[in-house]
């Protein structure tokens, strides 16, 4: 298998119906569009799949589907096991009084989720220096076997005591290059870096 893993963000990857499944990896399904690299360089995941939730019924919405702000909610529940497998993690903060704050997020909403659905968020590490991580979130349902959002998010590393941005600590630094290592080998997916626009816009206005 080519190293270059196709972590592809195809919306149409849904299985059709009465389809045979394809096997399920770490409890996510994925089809032949979609895969992951099964040999972990230094054991690290690429990508990595952490966090899974089931749609509630009080983020359920007048539309009757899962309300856009509650997805923000499910992807920053998820960021708490990325930042343990980065080493960020809350020992850490608590013993070097660091943390990290979101400076952007862009969600992309790519399918409709409904009450009940389980879904399984994936991180792909995008890159990093000493003081800002950036890295994509993947919301899979994994019930219909869909990818139904992406969350492209830049997190800074913050001093608790000057409540500033802050260089973090050589052992975090050294975890995310490793990560790195691994994660350098994913096909950044498309929706990375969109800039929002109404195509041919204004010479399509009178």
């Amino acid at each position: 298998m080519d190293e270059r893993v196709k972590f592809l963000l195809w919306s149409e990857t849904a299985l059709p119906p009465n389809t045979t499944q394809r096997p399920v990896i770490d409890g996510i399904r994925r089809d032949d569009a979609m895969v992951r690299q099964d040999q972990r360089v230094n054991q690290t995941p690429a990508p990595f799949e952490g966090h899974s939730d089931i749609v509630r019924k009080e983020w359920i919405d007048f539309n009757g589907h899962f309300n856009a702000g509650y997805y923000l909610v499910c992807f920053d529940d998820a960021i708490e096991s990325w930042m343990d497998f980065i080493g960020v993690g809350r020992a850490h903060r608590d013993r070097h009084f660091v943390t990290t704050f979101s400076a952007q997020n862009h969600v992309t909403y790519l399918r409709e989720v409904r009450e009940g659905a389980n879904l399984s968020v994936a991180t792909q590490l995008l890159g990093f220096d000493r003081k800002r991580i950036h890295a994509l979130q993947v919301m899979w349902n994994t019930d219909e076997n869909f990818v139904a959002a992406t969350c492209e998010v830049m997190s800074l590393h913050v001093s608790e005591q000057t409540r500033r941005v802050s260089e973090m600590h050589d052992d975090v630094y050294e975890r995310l290059s490793q990560v790195w290592n691994s994660h350098k080998k994913l096909e950044v997916p498309h929706q990375v870096g969109q800039v929002m626009s109404v195509p041919g816009w204004p010479a399509s206005v009178d």
